[in-house]
């Protein structure tokens, strides 16, 4: 028995012959199956070289398929190869198919550029030990660079300005569900006095790469600049007060002048 299934992709519809099974009527056994059709378009270098792909599905087996490529229908289980003999006698279906590269793919491609190929995310990047541990003790530094599109990212490791390649280890691309993604990339230390690490990122997003620098302070060096912080805010609250008191008292003075 034969089943016709009009399987409508995007802006045209095909009638599809399915052998072996049933309609499913009011009363009547059900019998649980799924048909799916399913387009896609690859693209290289922008619209160059454009490619469609339109695959018929039952229960999640691939049964035909259109490769724009070959330009013919090509049966995927040996149940297929009749209906893909039969849709290749369609001169004017083929020719349709052929088409829906340029009606299709290209045109969509347009429509949907700006927001798709052409969005750029740019990353935040910071850098972070994974435990508080004294200097002279092994560390992990993480550099960890978030929310960015596209997903091509390039992130390296410099130690005293010299790039290290040992010791460096990376998480795979997290994808966010924003379609932005993020990365840890991290590199093992046993930081010194004195030791700068950088972390250095490359994105399409950005003019030039971002560079961010983790420092390896001595526990004295830390103390004389938290007290040096702690010294500079109360300076900026009282210089911030001063200048209020003086533009509220201003125009009073002004006036007692005249």
């Amino acid at each position: 028995k034969y089943i016709f299934f009009k399987i409508c992709f995007l802006s045209y519809c095909i009638l599809v012959l399915v052998p072996g099974l049933n309609l499913t009527w009011p009363g009547s056994p059900a019998e649980d199956f799924m048909y799916q059709f399913k387009g896609t378009c690859y693209f290289t270098n922008g619209t160059q070289r454009v490619r469609l792909m339109a695959r018929q599905i039952y229960n999640k087996e691939e049964i035909l398929s259109f490769d724009s490529d070959v330009g013919v229908f090509v049966a995927v289980t040996k149940l297929r190869q009749s209906s893909a003999k039969s849709c290749n006698a369609q001169k004017d279906l083929l020719a349709e198919y052929q088409a829906h590269v340029d009606t299709l793919c290209r045109h969509n491609y347009y429509q949907t550029a700006f927001f798709t190929v052409q969005l750029r995310v740019e990353p935040m990047v910071t850098i972070s030990p994974a435990r508080t541990e004294p200097l002279n003790h092994h560390n992990l530094l993480i550099c960890s660079v978030t929310n960015f599109y596209p997903q091509q990212v390039k992130v390296r490791w410099f130690w005293n300005k010299e790039e290290e390649t040992s010791g460096v280890v990376s998480t795979p691309l997290i994808q966010n569900g924003d379609w932005t993604y993020k990365i840890l990339v991290m590199l093992e230390v046993t930081p010194q006095p004195g030791d700068v690490y950088t972390c250095h990122l490359e994105h399409p997003s950005l003019q030039s790469p971002i560079t961010v620098e983790w420092w390896a302070l001595s526990e004295s060096a830390q103390n004389k600049m938290l007290s040096g912080i702690g010294s500079f805010v109360p300076g900026l609250i009282f210089l911030g007060l001063g200048l209020v008191i003086l533009t509220q008292i201003g125009p009073h003075s002004r006036g007692l002048v005249q």
